[in-house]
């Protein structure tokens, strides 16, 4: 069937200019404002002014809205900063990609507790989900880089033999499976290696919160670590390797 029209007459026009890609995410949009997150975080300086035309909790958000996207690397952000949903979230503009690497260094060297600050902001905003009683899981996962980034080595890694990886060590409240506390290490670490402190820590977060038991999985040990658990009167069960 031959066209009647010529394809260069054909008028095109862009009418839906509000028009977004990420529609999905209006709801978890609409929960971050319901708890009031960016309020919380107001309160962190990260050596910036108040004015700031990009202040530490509106990228804090950018940030977190941008890895629920799948934007794994920073420079994935480029696709999110010109969305409109995106910027009406954060108040009409999107810091550029290249802006985000020039804050983690900044936040890096200027705000050393900025870390702690998300760990007990994180335990403020999850607190009213957790059980009176807490079942403490610890784990440990391998996550693979391609690139130099700071802190990443060559370890053992299950999905890519000799790539630098990260071997984070994890606490999830094993009923409601509620992120507890996190701590990234590089990937030539063993899965107790500073173990002992990251549970300390974990402690420290938890505050008078009781805890009904511990699980985790054979990589963890030693003598500090199990006196941990024998100090809190907290019972414990680990898998053990069998090397006969």
């Amino acid at each position: 069937m031959k066209s009647t029209t010529a394809i260069s007459k054909i008028k095109t026009e862009f009418s839906l200019q509000n028009a977004t890609s990420f529609g999905g995410v209006k709801i978890f949009l609409a929960f971050l404002e319901k708890i009031k997150l960016a309020n919380a975080m107001r309160g962190f300086s990260g050596g910036k002014a108040h004015n700031a035309l990009f202040p530490v909790h509106r990228i804090l958000l950018y940030l977190i809205v941008g890895w629920m996207l799948g934007c794994e690397r920073i420079f994935h952000f480029r696709r999110l900063q010109d969305d409109t949903l995106i910027k009406r979230f954060l108040g009409g503009r999107c810091p550029n990609h290249s802006l985000l690497y020039k804050e983690l260094i900044r936040w890096e060297r200027s705000s050393p507790n900025l870390s702690t600050q998300l760990r007990a902001l994180n335990h403020a905003v999850i607190q009213p989900c957790m059980p009176a009683d807490l079942i403490l899981d610890l784990d440990s996962t391998v996550e693979t880089v391609y690139g130099d980034q700071s802190g990443a080595a060559k370890g053992t890694n299950p999905h890519k033999t000799g790539r630098k990886s990260y071997h984070p060590l994890l606490a999830f409240e094993g009923q409601t499976r509620l992120n507890l506390n996190a701590v990234l290490r590089p990937g030539n670490t063993h899965s107790s290696t500073d173990a002992a402190d990251f549970l300390k820590q974990t402690f420290d977060l938890l505050g008078e919160r009781k805890v009904k038991y511990a699980r985790f999985d054979k990589g963890f040990g030693g003598d500090d670590f199990y006196g941990l658990w024998e100090q809190k009167n907290i019972g414990y069960v680990g898998k053990l390797k069998w090397t006969g």
